[in-house]
Formats: structure tokens, C-alpha cells, sequence
């Protein structure tokens, strides 16, 4: 496993620069970088390559020592051009992030696959990854249905990416990780909460809002650690309002390395 990197949604209301900034105080490797809403009107930072923005941004990740390990975020919707986000992409690459995250927002699953196979194709020159996140609410709600379109795709540069909260309230487990063919995970997001899932009608609002530090809640997160490839990257996900954003960041870096010890 590499360093832990820390996800955007963490703290989402710190712009590029500042989120990189507290993120290696706190003793984190990477951070993601929220570039593209999640949805309409959401939060996003659309830094585009060339610019004043990214090159102080570059600035300050050389000067902190830290690096960008993913951008976000796309969801593959059945209206979507992909290229359209080519500029997405481009920022990418000169920020040397790895990977680009979307999600699968399509019920047409045909078109849905051929929609991610095309982003791989678009994103392969940039040297990028496409990481499918799968969601409950979302057409693409499973760990199987994630990776019945990567494998339809086909693309090399295609994989999932798993969420910890989003694997076990879709009915996932540690078994389903390991039993998968190498290649299939590229990263995964690490957070906790409760065994017990909340009703449906509030599966969202505890992704977005009611997650809790990494050992600290009931997922069975040793073992599902214990299913992953051992080249998996690790980042936290782990948004809790009610934290001022340094204490949150240090949270988030310290619960995880502990957890990491205790394998």
C-alpha cells in the first residue's frame, strides 16, 4: 500500500491550495481534488491547465511536499459528451494526478459501459486512470455492477474504486474483495460508521455528513483491508462538519495509521 492520501469531500470547503497545505501539516502523502461538481450546483474547484490558478497550486504542492493523487468528479450520466471534460483531463495530467473518479448515473447499462469505455480512451494519452465509484443510490449502486462494466469495457486503463461506507451499505463484504480478478481495485476510500445501516431515505445524508473516523464505528474494516491487493491506494473520506477542518484532517491521518498498525 502506498501513503495515505486524504479525499476532497474531507474537507470540501478548502480550496486546492489550502487543502493541500493542512493535509501534509496533518502528516498525509496525497490529497484528491474535487474539479468537477457531483452534482448540479455542487461544490468544485474547476482549475483549468494553463493557468495562473494551477501554477500556484503546483507551487504550493512542490513546496509542501505533496502530491495529487486523483481528481473528481464525473457522473456518467445518459446525457453526458464526454469530451467535453478533455480539459478536466488536462489538468490532470499537469498536476500528475493518477486517476479520475466518475460514477454511474445511467440506468442503460449498454450505453452506460460504452460511455466509460470511451473515457478510457480519452484519458489514456493523459496517462490517466478511470475509476468507476459505485454508490446505493445510484444506478450503479454495487460492487458487482461496477465491475460488470469495467469487464464490458475492457480498457486497461478502466477500474473500480471502492468505498468502504458505499461496499458495505450496498451488501458488499471483505469475501467479495478478495474473490475478485487482480487489477480490478485500483484505490480504496476508508471511513466507518455503525453496523446497523440507516432507513433508505437516509443512506445520502450519511455519506455526506454522518461518517466517522476510521476504527471508530462497527464496518469490519481490518478484514476488508486484509482483502485488498497489496498495491491498493488508501485515501480517507471522511467529511464530519462538525470538526473544524485541522482537527478533522489530523483525525482522519491518525485513526487511519492506527487502524494500519493493528492488521
Amino acid at each position: 500500500m502506498q501513503a495515505i492520501g486524504v479525499a476532497h469531500l474531507t474537507a470540501l470547503q478548502l480550496p486546492p491550495a489550502e487543502l493541500a497545505r493542512q493535509a501534509a501539516r496533518a502528516g498525509f502523502g496525497s490529497i484528491g481534488l474535487r474539479l468537477s461538481p457531483a452534482m448540479d450546483g455542487g461544490l468544485a474547484y474547476p482549475i483549468r491547465a494553463g493557468s495562473q490558478d494551477l501554477a500556484e497550486l503546483r507551487r504550493v504542492l512542490h513546496g509542501e511536499g505533496i502530491h495529487v493523487y486523483d481528481i473528481e468528479f464525473v457522473p456518467l450520466l445518459p446525457e453526458i459528451d464526454v469530451r467535453s471534460y478533455r480539459w478536466l483531463l488536462e489538468t490532470g495530467a499537469e498536476l500528475g494526478a493518477r486517476s479520475l473518479t466518475v460514477s454511474g448515473d445511467d440506468a442503460d447499462m449498454a450505453r452506460l459501459t460504452a460511455n466509460f469505455a470511451e473515457f478510457c480512451q480519452l484519458a489514456a494519452p493523459f496517462g490517466l486512470r478511470i475509476d468507476l465509484e459505485f454508490m446505493r443510490w445510484r444506478p450503479v449502486g454495487n460492487l458487482q455492477q461496477a465491475i460488470a462494466v469495467v469487464e464490458q469495457a475492457s480498457e486497461p486503463n478502466g477500474a473500480v474504486l471502492v468505498d468502504a461506507l458505499h461496499l458495505f451499505r450496498s451488501g458488499g463484504d471483505a469475501a467479495a474483495i478478495a474473490a475478485l480478478k487482480p487489477g480490478r481495485i485500483s484505490a480504496m476510500q476508508l471511513c466507518d460508521a455503525p453496523w446497523q445501516s440507516p432507513p433508505p431515505e437516509g443512506i445520502i445524508a450519511e455519506a455526506r455528513e454522518g461518517r466517522l473516523a476510521p476504527g471508530a464505528g462497527g464496518l469490519p474494516l481490518a478484514a476488508l483491508l486484509g482483502a485488498l491487493p497489496a498495491a491498493t491506494d488508501i485515501s480517507v473520506e471522511m467529511p464530519m462538519p462538525q470538526l473544524p477542518a485541522p482537527e478533522r484532517l489530523a483525525l482522519a491521518l491518525q485513526s487511519t495509521q492506527a487502524l494500519l498498525a493493528g492488521l
